[in-house]
């Protein structure tokens, strides 16, 4: 490894000396391991095996996976830096789950939802991750009712932090009605993503292409959302989304529309055996942004799922005075 190169890179993040020290010590340390495969350069499926050692030696911090996906920017191999950011990405999920099944349904049912599971560590790989959604999904529909389990998935299992949204409740603020925010927010995104091809830069985890920009450009759903009188129907980007527009066979053209990991995995070879109700984790995640701007709790559902065979997931989000 070029230490002095990684240095300055890391240097230029603002990083502490002891930050940068830490850092390349524990790249060094993965590429004494990825030495031992023969190879001249680390492959994503090094991430994972990596992240297991991580895991055993108990060095498996959220200091140590931003090190690797920084390494991984900085030798200009995008995919690791993509597989530690999947790594990461919604891995508070099922410890939140755990949450809420026990204060919905208590702590007996809890103990019996998740009797002999270990929540995973950070880090834990994605294949791990779908085996213990299969389990858990399953036993939660044997011992909870329809109800019981719309108020455990009513809001994202995911930690949304409020600022998050802060921009769009301005903007939507400064707009005269539901309508002009809607086209406004579209123009910003699609500005966005020509932005990130323009500069061969990534959005989140996935390259843009010219032809990723059209498809955004021309579906409403993902651009923009389609109002209903008060109900707004939204369509996320897909996760890989040339992968998608690339591919004709319809079950993978689901894994690559897929962002959860918790799920995805699962549908990399067919239809997926995991409970579709686990998708209600991704009506939450879409209406909290409407919850901030609007600043009051809301209902939304998921109207299409990858996970009942459709294409992608469509969400319904349920907007206060009458959606004007």
């Amino acid at each position: 490894m070029d230490t002095q190169g990684f240095r300055e890179f890391l240097m230029e993040r603002e990083l502490t000396e002891d930050e940068i020290t830490a850092s390349i010590g524990l790249t060094e340390k993965f590429e004494a391991f990825f030495n031992t495969t023969g190879r001249s350069a680390p492959i994503k499926e090094d991430i994972n095996a990596f992240s297991i050692i991580m895991i055993d030696e108990g060095i498996n911090t959220l200091p140590n996976y931003y090190a690797l996906a920084r390494y991984g920017r900085f030798i200009r191999k995008d995919d690791i830096y993509v597989e530690v950011v999947d790594l990461l990405d919604g891995g508070e999920a099922m410890g939140n789950l755990h949450q809420k099944v026990g204060e919905v349904l208590g702590n007996e049912r809890q103990s019996s939802v998740f009797e002999g599971i270990d929540l995973p560590s950070m880090g834990t790989p994605n294949w791990e991750k779908v085996g213990i959604t299969r389990q858990v999904m399953t036993r939660l529909e044997e011992v909870a009712d329809s109800d019981e389990c719309d108020l455990i998935f009513s809001d994202s299992l995911r930690d949304l932090e409020e600022a998050w949204y802060e921009d769009d409740k301005k903007l939507y603020q400064e707009c005269s009605s539901i309508d002009e925010f809607l086209d406004k927010n579209a123009r910003n995104f699609i500005a966005q993503l020509e932005n990130i091809r323009a500069e061969g830069g990534l959005f989140f985890t996935q390259e843009i292409t010219e032809e990723v920009v059209e498809y955004v450009r021309n579906e409403p759903l993902i651009a923009r959302g389609v109002r209903e009188g008060d109900v707004l129907y939204e369509v996320k980007i897909p996760h890989q989304t040339k992968e998608f527009l690339a591919e004709a066979d319809v079950h993978k053209k689901r894994y690559y529309y897929c962002h959860c990991p918790w799920v995805k995995e699962s549908l990399k070879n067919g239809d997926s055996d995991i409970p579709a109700r686990f998708c209600d984790c991704s009506a939450g995640f879409h209406k909290k942004r409407w919850e901030v701007i609007f600043d009051q709790p809301l209902e939304s559902e998921i109207v299409e799922s990858v996970l009942k065979g459709d294409k992608w997931c469509k969400i319904g989000i349920h907007l206060p005075d009458g959606g004007k």
